[in-house]
C-alpha cells in the first residue's frame, strides 16, 4: 500500500507519521505544500493522497484519478473541502479521520469562558497599564443558559463539561440523543436562539446548514448573548454576524473558524494584507476572539489524526 501525504508538518505530525507507517506496513512519501494541480504529479504511483483542509474540486479529482489514485483521505473530521460526490461518482473513496472530542470541548469550555469574562477587552485594557474595572463586568457561567447546537460527540463532549459549572443546557439536533436527557434539554431551534445566553455550534458543514446563524436567526437571539464556533465556517453568515455584534445584538463572539478560511490559516501571512475582509473587521474588535482553527491542536489529537488516516485507508482497501 502505497500512500503520498501532501501538507505534512516535519514539527509535528512527520514523528507520528513515520511510527505508525512503519508499524502499520505502509509506504509513504510527502511534502509540506497542500494539493494543487500543479503538484497532483507527485501522487503518480500512490494508492491513496492523504491530505489536510486544501479544496480539492473537481479538476484534482479527475488528474488523480488519472495517476491511479483511488482514495482520499483527510486527516480532519471535516471533509467539505472535497468535492465528495463528484469523487465517488468517479468511484474514488472520500475519508475522513476522527480524534478526541475532549480535544475541541475543552477548547469550547475555554472560549466560553473567555467571552463572558471579556478577556480580550481586559487584556487590551492592561497593556496600556488601564487597570481600572469599568466595562469589564462579567458573569458567572453557572447562571447562564447555554444553548449547543449539535450533540454529536463533541457536542455532547461539551455538554458533560459544562455540567460541573452548573448552567442550565438547551440543544438542539435533528437526531437527539436520549442519554443526554438528564443532564439538558432538547428543544427546537428558536427557542434556543430566544433563551440562550451563549449559544455553541458543534453542527457539520452540510448543505442543509449552511449559514444556519443568518440574520434572521441573529435577531431572534437573546439581545447581548454570545456565540462560539468551534466546529465550521459555513454554519455563520459572517455579514449577518458583523452586524449583529455592531448593532450590540450579539454581546461576543469567539470564534475558532470562519467563512472563507482557505490560504489564511495554517500560513504565515505577518505583514501582508488580509485577503479575508470580514476575518480583518472581526479581529478589530474589542468583544471578539478569532482563533486559526485549532481548537483540535493537541498531542493527542495530531496522534490520532496521523493514525487514523493510515487506517482508514487500509482499511478502505481492504474492504474493495
Amino acid at each position: 500500500m502505497k500512500m503520498f501525504v501532501y501538507g505534512l508538518r516535519e514539527y509535528d505530525e512527520r514523528v507520528y507519521f513515520d511510527k505508525f507507517a512503519a508499524l502499520y506496513g505502509i509506504e509513504f512519501d510527502s511534502v509540506s505544500s497542500k494539493p494543487t494541480l500543479k503538484n497532483v504529479d507527485l501522487a503518480k504511483g500512490y494508492d491513496a493522497i492523504n491530505i489536510l483542509t486544501a479544496p480539492v474540486d473537481k479538476a484534482m479529482i479527475d488528474a488523480y484519478y488519472d495517476l491511479g489514485v483511488r482514495c482520499i483521505m483527510t486527516r480532519t473530521i471535516g471533509y467539505d473541502h472535497i468535492d465528495y460526490n463528484y469523487a465517488r461518482e468517479k468511484g474514488m473513496g472520500v475519508l475522513n479521520i476522527t480524534y478526541s472530542p475532549a480535544t475541541v470541548a475543552d477548547y469550547t469550555v475555554m472560549m466560553i469562558l473567555l467571552g463572558i469574562r471579556k478577556l480580550k477587552y481586559i487584556r487590551q485594557r492592561a497593556a496600556l497599564q488601564d487597570y481600572t474595572l469599568e466595562g469589564k463586568l462579567a458573569c458567572e457561567l453557572g447562571s447562564l443558559t447555554v444553548g449547543i447546537v449539535g450533540t454529536g460527540r463533541i457536542g455532547a463532549c461539551v455538554a458533560r463539561e459544562l455540567t460541573g459549572f452548573g448552567c442550565r443546557m438547551l440543544a438542539y439536533d435533528p437526531f437527539p440523543h436520549s442519554e443526554l436527557s438528564e443532564i439538558l434539554t432538547y428543544t427546537d431551534m428558536d427557542t434556543l436562539l430566544r433563551e440562550s445566553d451563549v449559544i455553541t455550534l458543534h453542527a457539520p458543514a452540510t448543505e442543509s446548514n449552511f449559514h444556519i446563524l443568518d440574520a434572521d436567526a441573529f435577531a431572534r437571539m437573546k439581545p447581548g448573548s454570545g456565540l462560539v464556533n468551534c466546529a465550521r465556517g459555513p454554519l455563520v453568515d459572517s455579514d449577518a454576524m458583523i452586524d449583529a455584534i455592531e448593532s450590540g445584538q450579539l454581546g461576543f463572539a469567539c470564534l475558532d473558524t470562519i467563512e472563507d478560511e482557505y490560504g489564511i490559516y495554517y500560513y504565515n501571512r505577518m505583514g501582508r494584507p488580509l485577503t479575508n475582509r470580514q476575518l480583518a473587521i472581526l479581529n478589530s474588535y474589542p468583544n471578539v476572539i478569532v482563533t486559526p482553527h485549532m481548537a483540535f491542536y493537541t498531542r493527542e489529537a495530531v496522534s490520532d489524526m496521523v493514525e487514523n488516516s493510515i487506517l482508514g485507508i487500509l482499511q478502505y482497501f481492504r474492504e474493495q
